[in-house]
């Protein structure tokens, strides 16, 4: 009781905190410092690329949400994300008998505005949505939102399932043309989701083999709230998808994923040439994405490569006086907490041969290396980190100078 009472305390603390400073500035959130919250989400840069951390798939009360659109901006805020995008279902409006809105931008307007002068990218966007075939579509970096739906005509205009009936009678290939000739970003949402496939393991259409053959569908979630597609993955290789992790938030993130008790929600991290929409949406197209889902990530081998060698490095190694064992300081600048698996041949003393790498720590790992030497490499696998379907990353660390006392 006591755990829940605190859990509750805390979810309602943020949320007196984020309504505050949405009704003192009339609906524009303040620029403040957020780096401090101990939610924020953080990965490092690669070599190569800025780590952005995005979820592509969230929504308000302007589809089948329950929170107004600034909401939303707060939590992407308190969560240290780079850039949000609020994706509202084009067709399905069970909220039309209390906000009717003809104008399918304005959640993405209202999310624009609340982000006033914060770093906060808002992605504009919006969800396809339709039965099999061609299921749950996200598009992102769209110009206009209404041009993707046709709205029917109908008595009563407060009759949630007639209209979704209505509007899903333009072909949902024809929304996907449209949103194409917008230059946008297209992924097939929950493929696994029980409406379409009742026993979860989802089987790609030829509605979607097509559309990525000529490059009109370009990602896949395999992360959607609390679950993971094995299956989804796979697809994602066979079809050569760009890997998508979100939260598909309706509620409120804290209820859902209690970051306040150490949770997430999922996300997409994007690896771009510079931190701007046009360097994301180029990534995005490129498939240069990492999925960070509770404690695993998930990513083609280049991607994930590069940030396993981000995140872990050796800050310091040495041998103690008069001993063979050398002493490894491991250093972990990101989130994850890495399970490593000594593959190296060497034994590790106090650890057996499952190495667990803290995050935004260091880790000590004593290593029996018989002899004493100069350098070192050591070879794990990352039990938390797949390249493939139930295929653990490879990685190595390497110890250029070893000291000795």
């Amino acid at each position: 009781m006591t755990t829940v009472r605190s859990s509750l305390f805390l979810a309602c603390t943020f949320m007196t905190m984020l309504t505050s400073s949405l009704v003192s500035a009339h609906g524009v959130i303040p620029k403040q410092s957020f780096d401090e919250a101990p939610r924020q989400i953080q990965f490092p840069d690669t070599a190569e690329f800025k780590t952005l951390v995005l979820d592509p798939h969230t929504h308000s009360s302007f589809s089948d949400g329950h929170v107004w659109p600034s909401v939303r901006v707060a939590e992407a805020l308190y969560d240290g994300l780079d850039a949000l995008a609020i994706t509202e279902h084009l067709e399905w409006q069970p909220h039309r008998a209390d906000l009717p809105h003809p104008d399918r931008n304005r959640a993405y307007e209202i999310a624009l505005q609340a982000n006033g002068d914060n770093e906060l990218m808002i992605i504009p966007g919006t969800e396809i949505t339709r039965a099999l075939p061609a299921g749950h579509i996200n598009a992102l970096f769209i110009s206009d939102a209404n041009k993707l739906v046709k709205h029917p005509e109908l008595e009563d205009q407060t009759d949630v399932r007639a209209y979704y009936q209505g509007a899903s009678e333009w072909p949902a290939q024809e929304a996907v043309n449209a949103a194409n000739e917008q230059g946008a970003f297209l992924f097939w949402n929950h493929a696994w989701w029980g409406s379409d496939f009742p026993n979860g393991i989802p089987k790609a259409p030829k509605f979607h083999k097509d559309n990525a053959k000529r490059n009109l569908i370009h990602g896949i979630e395999i992360a959607n709230g609390d679950s993971y597609s094995e299956e989804s993955f796979q697809i994602a290789l066979d079809l050569d998808l760009t890997l998508i992790g979100v939260s598909d938030i309706h509620g409120l993130i804290d209820w859902d994923f209690v970051p306040h008790e150490g949770g997430h929600r999922p996300v997409t991290l994007v690896l771009a040439k510079e931190r701007s929409q046009a360097s994301m949406r180029e990534a995005l197209f490129e498939g240069r994405t990492v999925v960070w889902f509770k404690n695993l990530l998930i990513g083609r081998q280049d991607n994930l490569q590069a940030l396993l060698a981000a995140s872990m490095s050796v800050k310091s190694a040495t041998y103690k006086t008069g001993s063979d064992i050398l002493t490894v300081e491991i250093e972990n600048v990101s989130d994850a907490a890495f399970q490593l698996q000594n593959m190296s041949g060497m034994t590790f003393g106090g650890s057996a041969d499952i190495v667990d790498i803290e995050p935004h720590a260091v880790t000590t790992v004593a290593v029996r290396t018989v002899k004493r030497l100069d350098q070192l490499s050591m070879k794990f696998t990352v039990l938390n980190a797949l390249t493939k379907p139930k295929k653990a990353a490879k990685f190595k660390l390497y110890i250029d100078k070893i000291e000795a006392l």
